[in-house]
């Protein structure tokens, strides 16, 4: 008897032992959290490419006549005007040349002008019958020959004023002038392969850059297919980031696109212009180039607070679920927008994904979802404090060439 109330008893130590954690402790609440409704809107398809800057007039100061350079008279580094004089080359030479090409000149005009009173005295002559007709004739043909020897003298003198001149060396463009490559004392010659300076015009500048062949095919067959339409060229913007990521305050205008593909590297390369008043703009810069080719009609952004990454730096966002619970769901992102970023697959219109609170979340978790307005999501600046450190660590570390995988957008893939 006393063994069977001994197992009853162990029985009932053993029930109590095994009653559900849950009967003895509350369940925790839904976690607060902000989400907002994902809609479509028509948003530009922007591609971040590679470029550097050039400039759009290059010339290379050169002498036209051969001597002993005397003076530099510009200043290095410094702007200079078309015109200006930048060398001056020993003149006495050429001031010699000039002066036997006037007295030339002077010869041959007294020649005509001798050939002219001999044809007027021999038409007197002929007029009264006293002279044959052949002396006229030779008359004549004496002072046209007269005539020819004159504009001969008078191009001489005119080359050898030109070469006079030639020994001030002149800027043919208006630009910032480089180093000087010669010195005082040279012998400079125009039929030298050398040049003295280089001028470079800086405002405006031209900006190349390059596209794969693959990108601009599939952004013709977006547009052919209707899922994208072509922005007009004088709405199209072109704008520049600096290797740092800080953006260029001046906008740009696209020119053109080559008509060839470079064969080594399979890339078409376009050319834009844009202003450079402050000269912050160099030949030589490597640039990032933002630039909208086209326009997604049914394009969806969303926040960038509300994407997460995954240990491997692939985004991600929570979208909620049945009886406000959430789910993880993996995204394609394309460029960011400002503050948000641009989705190109994973989400449709219609979802509700968490912009706030994310952070605390888990997949199935529950929740007690807030609507936030779209406007006040975008202009909220992301909590740094809350936000996990490898969702920070991926979005600090995707560079401009990460977006620039995808065809249409320049965005990364997940």
């Amino acid at each position: 008897m006393m063994q069977r109330l001994l197992q009853m008893a162990v029985a009932a130590a053993v029930g109590l032992g095994l009653a559900p954690l849950s009967a003895q402790q509350p369940q925790m609440p839904p976690t607060p959290v902000s989400v907002l409704e994902v809609a479509a809107e028509q948003l530009p398809i922007i591609n971040e490419l590679p470029g550097r800057i050039s400039a759009t007039r290059i010339s290379e100061v050169r002498p036209r006549v051969s001597g002993i350079l005397e003076e530099r008279v510009f200043e290095q580094g410094t702007l200079v005007n078309e015109g200006d004089v930048l060398y001056r080359i020993d003149a006495a030479p050429f001031r010699v040349q000039v002066a036997a090409a006037e007295a030339a000149l002077a010869r041959a005009q007294a020649t005509l002008s001798s050939a002219q009173v001999e044809l007027d005295r021999q038409q007197q002559l002929r007029e009264r019958n006293v002279s044959a007709g052949v002396e006229l004739e030779h008359a004549e043909t004496v002072v046209l020959q007269g005539k020819a020897d004159v504009a001969i003298a008078e191009a001489q003198l005119a080359e050898a004023q030109l070469n006079l001149d030639y020994t001030e060396v002149r800027a043919p463009i208006s630009g910032v002038i480089g180093r000087a490559l010669v010195t005082e004392g040279a012998l400079v010659s125009s039929t030298a392969g050398e040049h003295l300076a280089l001028i470079q015009q800086l405002d405006p500048v031209y900006v190349d850059f390059t596209q794969s062949t693959s990108e601009m095919f599939a952004l013709r067959r977006a547009l052919d297919a209707g899922e994208l339409v072509a922005t007009a060229p004088d709405e199209a913007t072109v704008q520049l980031r600096f290797d740092d990521g800080s953006p260029y305050e001046h906008r740009g205008t696209l020119l053109f696109s080559e008509a060839a593909v470079d064969e080594t590297t399979g890339q078409v390369t376009l050319r834009a212009e844009f202003p450079n008043p402050d000269g912050l703009l160099l030949p030589g810069l490597y640039v990032r180039v933002r630039i909208e080719q086209a326009v997604n009609q049914n394009a969806i952004a969303i926040p960038q607070k509300a994407v997460l990454r995954d240990g491997r730096g692939n985004p991600q966002v929570y979208v909620m679920g049945a009886e406000n619970t959430v789910d993880l769901r993996p995204v394609r992102l394309g460029v960011p927008l400002e503050d948000r970023w641009l989705v190109q697959s994973g989400l449709e219109p219609g979802e509700v994904v968490v912009v706030e609170g994310a952070q605390k979340l888990y997949p199935g978790a529950k929740v007690a979802p807030e609507p936030v307005d779209a406007a006040a999501a975008d202009e909220a600046s992301p909590d740094p404090e809350s936000a996990q450190p490898a969702a920070d660590a991926s979005r600090d570390g995707q560079t401009a060439d990460d977006q620039a995988e995808s065809p249409t957008t320049g965005a990364a893939a997940n």
